[in-house]
C-alpha cells in the first residue's frame, strides 16, 4: 500500500514527495486510483471524497444510461464532485508518447463525457453540468477538459490543446496546484471569460470618462473614437509585447509617462509611433524597431485629428487606462462596452448589462460548431481507423497507411481554414469573435492530433503549414454593419481576439508581419437595402421633408410634461434605384439583427427607407418586423444552396402571426424535400455548397422559442427566440427554458429541456397548430380595445368633473357630457388594483364641435395630446389629434346594445376572462369579446381554451408573459356544439360555473381591495395545483380570497367543458395531481405563466399533467378546427352571435358533422396500442469516403431502438467490393471515441 501521509508541511516539499511516490507506480487501476485521488486532495488542501446520501462528492458514483428503446444500463463515475468535475482514472501500460497511450486517453475522455451527459435531471437542476472533466493516468498525467457554458456542448482541452495535459512532474509547480485546487473549490473562477469581463468593464469605464473629457474639450465624437481606438490597440500591443519594452515597462505607457508634462510633444510622438507601427521598421519615438502592424487602424496620419492635443488630466486618464491588464480583455463583450463608451448617445448604458458570452454561444454552437465537431469526429475516427490498420503493417506499407491517416486530418484542417462565416448585422463583432475563438480551439485540437500522428520531419512541415497561412484567421469571419464606428470596432475585436489566442498558444515570436491585415472582411453598409443614390426628400413645393428624431423631448410650457421637441428634426430621404443588398459568399450565416417592430420602422428608419425596403422585398408581409428581412434573406440563401445553415436571434414575437408567416413560407417550401445531402459544413470535404440549385426551402435544426437576452445597445433585458435552419426537410432540436436563475452581472442562468422532432413555424414540436384556419363562426366579435396615442386623454374623476363643469356651448341643443367621459380599464386595472380613471372619448365629433361645445376639454387635449400627435408620421393620427389613434369603430358596433362583454388582458401571467360592464371603455391591452353569454365566458375560461391560447399565442415582455393574439387564439378556436356532444343541460352547467367564477372573484376582490388582486388569487391557485406549501402571505391570500372554492369551481368547469367536447376520457390524464409533499426537483420551475388550469400547466409531468394528454388535446382541437373549416366551405357556419354576425339568416338546425373520434374518443393507451406495423429499415449505399462511412455507421447505431449485431448492421448497407471488412475496425474506433458501445453480441450508439 502506498503511503498517504505527508512528511513535511512545506507545499513544495510535499509536491516533490508526491511526485516521487507516484512516479512509476505499476499497480492496477482500481487498487491505485482512489489512493491517488485522496493523496492528490491532501496535496491540494481540499476535502477528500466521501459517500453521502446526496452523492454529491464520492468515488464510484452511480449513473444510469437511458437508451432509445426505453431500456437502461448502469455505470459508475470513478470520482464525482457536484458542480465541479467528473473524474475518470486509468492505469495504462503504455509510454505517454505512444500512439497507444493517446488512443487510451481519448477513450477515457469519451467515457468521462458520457458519464457527464448521463447525470440525472435532478442532479443537473441542483448544480448544473460539471464544468470540468479530469482524465487521469495514475502516476503519469492528468488531462483537463472544460465546458463553461454547461449546456451539454463538447468539453474542450483546457486551457488549450497544447497545455491541457499535465505531467506528474508538473504538480511540483505552485501555479498548477492552484489551478487544480480551483477546479475542486471554485471551478467557474477558471472561466477566462469571467475574469476578462471584470477587466473589460473597468477599461471601458476609463475610456468612457476620457472620451467625455475630450469631447468637452471641443473634439468631435468621431475623431475621439478613432483616436482612442488607436490608443487602446497600442495598450494591448504593449501588454502582449508586440511593442518592445522600454526600461522594463510598456513602450506606450513609457511615452505617456515621459511626456506627461509636455502634451504637445506627446501629441507628435504618438503620431510618429502610429505612423511607424503602420509601416514597420525603426521607430524614432521608441528608439527601437517595431513590427509592421498595417491594417486600417493607423492609416490617415496626415489628418489633423490623427493624434489629438491633450491636457494634463487627459494624459493621466490615458496612463490609468494603460496600466490595466489589456492582455486579459474579453473581446466577446469588449466591442459592446467600447461602443457604448465612445458613442455619446449610448454612453448612459455603459453601466448596464451586456449580452453574456454564454448567450452568444447558445446560438453559435448549434449553428457553426456542433456540425463542425461532428465532421471533426468523423475525420478523427477515419484517421484512427487508418492508424490502427497501419499498426498491423510494416515498412513502406505502414508508412503509407499513416500518411493516409495524416491526409484525413489535413483534409479536415484545410476545410476548416476555408470555412467562411457571415454575420450580416455584426455590430461590434461579438458573434464573430466567439465563432473565431471556437474555430481556433478546434484547430488546436486538429493540429495536436496531427502532431501525434507525425514523425519529426512531419512536425517541421506542420509548423510551416501553420505559419504560412494554412490556419484559421479573421479573414474567414465576414461582417456587414451599417454603423461606421461599430464596423471599425468589429475589426479591432477580431484582431485582438486572434492575437490573444495566437500569443497564448504560440507566443509573440510566432506573430508574422504584417501583424494586422486589411482583409476587407467587415463591410460598412446596409445589409438589406442597396441604392445608387440617396437624396433629401422634398414635398411638392420643394420644401425639405423632415421628421422628429424620435428621442429629443422638452418640457411643455403649461403642463411641464415632457413632449417631443419639434425643433429636433432629421431629414427624410429618398432612395434612387433601390434594390436588395447582396451578401458575400459564406458557408454559415449567424447573428443578431436589429429589433425594430413593424409599427416602429417608419419612426426609426424614415418613410423613404421603409417604402424602398418594402418595394424591393415585396415578398415580405407588410407587418413583418425589421429583423425578419434578415431571416428571409438568409432562408433564401440556404434554400438555394448558397449557404449551408443560418442561425439568428430574433424577438420572441417570431412565433406571432405576421412574423411567423415568413418562417411558415420557408418551411412550406421544404415540405416533402429531402434533407440536403451535403457535408455538415461546406468546404470540409473539398466541395463548395451547391450553387444555383432549385430552391428547396428550409427546416429548423434548432430552436429556443423564448430565452432571456440583453440588448447590446441599451443593456435592457428582453426576450428573444433562437432559430437555426438548414436546407431541405428534417427534424430538429427544440429547447425550452424551464428555469431561470439570476447571474452575477444581470444575465440569467437558464435550464433547458429538449425535444426532438419536426419543428413547426410556431417553434413547437407536436401537432402543427400553424395549420389551424380562421373560422367564420368566430369572426367580427373580438377586437383589441381603443388605442389612445396620447396619455392626455386619461383623467381622474376630479379632473373630469372640473372639465365638464365649465360652461359648454352646444350648436345642436343637446348634451353629450355623459358620453364623452367614460370609465377606462387597461390590463393592470384587471390583474392588479384598478386605478379608477376615466377617459375623454370624442369619437364622432369634429375638432370644431369639440371646441364649440367643450372648450375646456379642447384646451386640455390641445396642450397634452396635440404636441405629441404633431410629430406622428401617420396623417390620420396627426390630423385627428382630438380622437383616439385607434377608436375601434367596428368594436363599438359589436358592443352596441350589450349589457356587458367579455375581456381578457392581452399580455398577462394568467389567462383569465371576465365580464365588464358595457359602460367601460377597454384599453388596447385588453381583448374585448362582444358576447354577454356566460356559456361563452365558461368555454373561454376553461383549460381547453387556455391550452389552445397558450399554444397559439406568443410571449411578450421582460416578464415573458403569454400573449393573447385574438387572430390565432380566438378566431381559430372551435367552440363545442351539438356535433361534439353539447346538450342544453351541459350548456347551462357551463354558464352557471362561469357566472359563479366571475361573481366569486369580483366579490372577494371588492371585499379586500387592499389585500387581494386577480394575479395574487391565481398565484395561490398555482401553488395549490403544484402541491407546494403556501407561504404566510399566500396563506393570507388563500383564506381571504377563498381560493379553494375558486379551484373547485374551475375544476367543475373544466370537467363540464371536456364533456361538452365529448372528450371526457382526457379529464383524468389532464387533471392536476396534488402530491402531499413533492420533492424539490418535482416542483414546477420558476418562471412566467400560471397553472390555474391544465391548459397553463402545458404538459408539466412533474405536476401531474400527462404530456401525451396535453398533446392529444391540441391534436383533437386542431382536427375539430379543420372539420369546422370544411363545414364552412359547404355553407354551414356555427355563428357565435348569429343575431349580430349573420342577422339576415336564421340559425340552422342541428347538424351532426361526420367527425371521427370526437363523439367517443378512445383512451390514450388504446389509441397508442393500435400503431401501424413497423416499416422495414431502409438500406443505404455504402459511402465511398472513410469519414462518410464512419458517419453512416454512427448514425445507424444512434437511430436504432435496440442493439444491432454485426450481421444486422451489414444488412443496413449495400455496396461493392470487400466493404464489410471495414465495419469491425470502424466499430472499434467508434467505441474508442465513445460514439458506440458493445451490448452483448450487438452494438448500440
Amino acid at each position: 500500500m502506498i503511503s498517504t501521509h505527508a512528511t513535511t508541511t512545506n507545499p513544495d516539499d510535499q509536491a516533490a514527495a508526491f511526485v516521487t511516490r507516484w512516479a512509476g507506480v505499476t499497480a492496477s487501476e482500481l487498487s491505485t486510483a482512489q489512493s491517488f485521488v485522496r493523496e492528490l486532495c491532501e496535496l491540494l488542501g481540499v476535502p477528500a471524497p466521501h459517500a453521502t446520501a446526496e452523492q454529491s462528492y464520492m468515488f464510484e458514483r452511480p449513473v444510469t444510461f437511458r437508451h432509445g428503446d426505453g431500456s437502461s444500463s448502469a455505470g459508475r463515475i470513478d470520482c464525482y464532485r457536484r458542480g465541479s468535475f467528473v473524474l475518470e482514472a486509468k492505469k495504462l501500460r503504455a509510454a505517454t508518447d505512444s500512439r497507444r497511450f493517446d488512443d487510451a486517453m481519448l477513450r477515457a475522455r469519451a467515457q468521462a463525457e458520457g458519464y457527464a451527459r448521463a447525470l440525472e435531471p435532478a442532479e443537473l437542476a441542483a448544480a448544473g453540468r460539471p464544468p470540468f472533466l479530469l482524465v487521469i493516468d495514475v502516476g503519469q498525467v492528468i488531462e483537463v477538459y472544460a465546458e463553461f457554458s454547461r449546456s451539454g456542448a463538447t468539453y474542450t482541452p483546457f486551457p488549450d490543446p497544447r497545455s491541457h495535459r499535465l505531467r506528474l512532474a508538473d504538480l511540483a509547480r505552485a501555479d498548477v496546484r492552484d489551478s487544480l485546487r480551483r477546479i475542486w473549490l471554485d471551478p467557474l473562477a477558471l472561466d477566462p471569460a469571467r475574469a476578462s469581463a471584470r477587466v473589460t468593464r473597468e477599461v471601458a469605464g476609463q475610456l468612457a470618462a476620457l472620451a467625455r473629457a475630450l469631447e468637452a474639450a471641443g473634439h468631435h465624437p468621431e475623431q475621439v473614437a478613432a483616436y482612442l481606438t488607436r490608443c487602446l490597440f497600442s495598450m494591448f500591443a504593449e501588454d502582449v509585447e508586440l511593442l518592445p519594452k522600454v526600461d522594463g515597462e510598456g513602450s506606450f505607457l513609457h511615452l505617456l509617462l515621459k511626456h506627461r508634462e509636455q502634451p504637445a510633444t506627446l501629441q507628435r510622438m504618438l503620431a510618429a509611433l502610429w505612423r511607424e507601427m503602420d509601416h514597420g521598421g525603426f521607430s524614432v519615438a521608441l528608439s527601437a524597431p517595431v513590427l509592421r502592424f498595417n491594417g486600417k487602424l493607423f492609416k490617415g496620419a496626415a489628418a489633423d485629428s490623427y493624434s489629438l492635443p491633450l491636457q494634463r488630466e487627459h494624459i493621466d486618464m490615458l496612463i490609468a487606462a494603460a496600466r490595466a491588464n489589456w492582455r486579459e480583455v474579453e473581446p466577446a463583450i469588449f466591442g459592446t462596452l467600447l461602443e457604448r463608451a465612445l458613442d455619446p448617445t449610448e454612453r448612459h448604458a455603459l453601466g448596464a448589462h451586456y449580452t453574456p458570452r454564454a448567450y452568444v454561444e447558445r446560438l453559435v454552437l448549434p449553428t457553426v460548431m456542433q456540425p463542425l465537431r461532428r465532421a471533426w469526429a468523423d475525420a478523427q475516427a477515419a484517421a484512427l481507423v487508418l492508424a490502427h490498420e497501419a499498426a498491423l503493417l510494416e515498412g513502406a506499407k505502414r508508412a503509407a497507411r499513416m500518411a493516409d491517416a495524416r491526409a484525413e486530418l489535413r483534409r479536415f484542417h484545410h476545410g476548416l481554414c476555408a470555412l467562411r462565416v457571415l454575420d450580416p448585422a455584426c455590430g461590434s463583432g461579438n458573434f464573430l469573435y466567439v465563432t473565431l475563438e471556437h474555430l481556433k480551439r478546434l484547430e488546436g485540437e486538429v493540429l495536436d492530433q496531427l502532431q501525434s500522428f507525425s514523425t519529426e520531419s512531419d512536425d517541421a512541415r506542420q509548423d510551416a503549414l501553420a505559419l504560412q497561412g494554412e490556419t484559421v484567421t479573421p479573414q474567414q469571419l465576414l461582417g456587414i454593419e451599417v454603423n461606421e464606428r461599430a464596423a471599425a470596432l468589429a475589426e479591432l475585436v477580431l484582431w485582438i481576439g486572434y492575437l490573444q489566442w495566437h500569443i497564448r498558444t504560440r507566443g509573440n515570436r510566432a506573430v508574422a508581419e504584417p501583424v494586422v491585415h486589411d482583409y476587407g472582411n467587415i463591410q460598412c453598409r446596409d445589409a438589406v437595402l442597396a441604392w445608387s443614390a440617396q437624396r433629401p426628400a422634398c414635398d411638392a413645393q420643394g420644401t425639405l421633408r423632415t421628421r422628429w428624431d424620435g428621442r429629443s423631448f422638452k418640457p411643455h410650457p403649461a403642463t411641464g410634461a415632457l413632449v417631443p421637441d419639434e425643433a429636433a428634426q432629421v431629414p427624410q430621404w429618398e432612395y434612387e434605384q433601390p434594390r436588395r443588398a447582396e451578401w458575400p459568399r459564406a458557408d454559415v450565416i449567424v447573428g443578431n439583427p436589429p429589433f425594430i417592430g413593424a409599427a416602429s420602422m417608419r419612426a426609426a428608419l424614415g418613410d423613404g427607407y421603409v417604402g424602398a425596403l418594402r418595394a424591393v422585398w415585396n415578398d415580405m408581409p407588410e407587418s413583418a418586423d425589421f429583423v425578419m428581412f434578415w431571416w428571409h434573406a438568409a432562408a433564401l440563401k440556404v434554400a438555394a444552396g448558397e449557404a449551408q445553415r443560418f442561425g439568428f436571434i430574433t424577438t420572441n414575437s417570431l412565433r406571432q402571426t405576421f412574423n411567423r408567416r415568413v418562417v411558415q413560407s420557408a418551411l412550406q417550401a421544404s415540405a416533402g424535400s429531402p434533407r440536403a445531402a451535403s457535408h455538415p459544413l461546406g468546404g470540409l470535404d473539398g466541395n463548395s455548397p451547391a450553387q444555383g440549385a432549385p430552391a428547396q426551402g428550409v427546416h429548423l435544426l434548432y430552436a429556443v422559442p423564448d430565452h432571456p437576452w440583453v440588448d447590446s445597445a441599451s443593456g435592457a433585458a428582453v426576450r428573444i427566440a433562437m432559430t437555426v435552419a438548414a436546407q431541405g426537410s428534417g427534424e430538429g432540436r427544440l429547447q425550452t427554458v424551464v428555469a431561470e436563475t439570476p447571474g452575477e452581472h444581470g444575465e440569467m442562468r437558464v435550464d433547458l429541456r429538449e425535444r426532438v422532432g419536426l419543428i413547426h413555424a410556431d417553434l413547437t414540436v407536436g401537432p402543427n397548430l400553424t395549420s389551424a384556419q380562421t373560422l367564420q363562426a368566430d369572426c367580427n366579435v373580438s377586437s383589441p380595445g381603443v388605442k389612445l396615442h396620447g396619455a392626455g386623454f386619461i383623467v381622474t374623476p376630479e379632473q373630469a368633473a372640473a372639465l365638464l363643469s365649465s360652461p359648454t356651448f352646444s350648436t345642436r341643443g343637446e348634451s353629450r357630457e355623459g358620453e364623452i367621459v367614460r370609465p377606462y380599464r387597461n390590463g393592470r386595472d384587471l390583474t392588479d388594483a384598478p386605478r379608477g380613471v376615466l377617459v375623454i372619448d370624442l369619437f364622432g365629433l369634429t375638432a370644431e364641435q369639440v371646441r364649440g361645445r367643450y372648450p375646456a376639454v379642447y384646451q386640455w387635449l390641445l396642450e397634452r395630446v396635440k404636441p405629441e400627435r404633431d410629430q406622428n408620421q401617420r396623417a390620420t393620427y396627426r390630423d385627428n389629434w382630438w380622437i383616439f389613434g385607434e377608436p375601434r369603430r367596428e368594436l363599438r358596433k359589436a358592443l352596441a346594445g350589450l349589457p356587458r362583454f367579455i375581456a381578457t388582458v392581452e399580455t398577462a401571467k394568467h389567462r383569465t376572462f371576465q365580464f365588464l360592464d358595457a359602460a367601460i371603455l377597454p384599453d388596447n391591452m385588453l381583448v374585448a369579446i362582444a358576447s354577454a353569454d356566460a356559456f361563452d365566458l365558461g368555454v373561454l375560461s376553461s383549460g381547453v381554451h387556455v391550452a389552445w391560447a397558450l399554444a397559439q399565442g406568443g410571449r411578450l415582455g421582460v416578464g415573458n408573459d403569454p400573449r393573447y393574439n385574438k387572430t390565432r387564439c380566438f378566431e381559430t378556436f372551435p367552440f363545442p356544439d351539438d356535433d361534439t356532444g353539447l346538450t342544453p343541460e351541459l350548456r347551462q352547467r357551463i354558464a352557471d360555473r362561469a357566472e359563479a367564477i366571475d361573481t366569486h372573484r369580483k366579490r372577494v376582490l371588492s371585499q379586500h381591495p387592499d389585500r387581494l388582486t386577480l394575479t395574487g388569487l391565481y398565484n395561490v391557485l398555482d401553488a395549490l395545483r403544484a402541491g407546494r406549501t403556501l407561504s404566510a402571505t399566500e396563506r393570507a391570500t388563500h383564506d381571504a380570497g377563498l381560493v379553494a372554492v375558486l379551484r373547485e369551481l374551475h375544476d367543475e368547469l373544466d370537467t363540464a367543458v371536456l364533456t361538452a367536447y365529448g372528450w371526457a376520457d382526457l379529464a383524468a390524464p389532464l387533471a392536476l395531481a396534488e402530491p402531499a409533499a413533492p420533492p424539490a426537483a418535482a416542483a414546477p420551475p420558476p418562471g412566467p405563466g400560471g397553472v390555474h388550469s391544465f391548459g397553463e400547466q402545458r404538459a408539466n409531468a412533474s405536476a401531474g399533467v400527462s404530456p401525451a394528454a396535453h398533446t392529444e388535446l391540441l391534436t383533437r382541437l386542431l382536427a375539430l378546427n379543420q372539420s369546422r373549416a370544411a363545414e364552412e366551405l359547404e355553407g354551414r357556419v356555427r355563428w357565435l352571435r348569429p343575431d349580430f354576425q349573420n342577422p339576415q339568416q336564421p340559425a340552422p338546425g342541428p347538424v351532426q358533422a361526420a367527425f371521427d373520434g370526437m363523439d367517443a374518443a378512445p383512451a390514450l393507451t388504446a389509441r397508442s396500442a393500435s400503431a401501424a406495423p413497423t416499416a422495414p429499415a431502409p438500406i443505404h449505399p455504402w459511402p465511398p469516403a472513410l469519414p462518410e462511412q464512419v458517419r453512416a455507421v454512427a448514425d445507424i447505431l444512434a437511430s436504432s431502438a435496440h442493439a444491432l449485431p454485426l450481421p444486422a448492421l451489414e444488412a443496413r448497407f449495400k455496396g461493392r467490393g470487400p466493404w464489410k471488412k471495414s465495419l469491425p475496425r470502424i466499430l472499434d474506433t467508434l467505441e474508442a471515441l465513445g460514439r458506440a458501445r458493445r451490448e452483448g453480441a450487438g452494438w448500440r450508439g
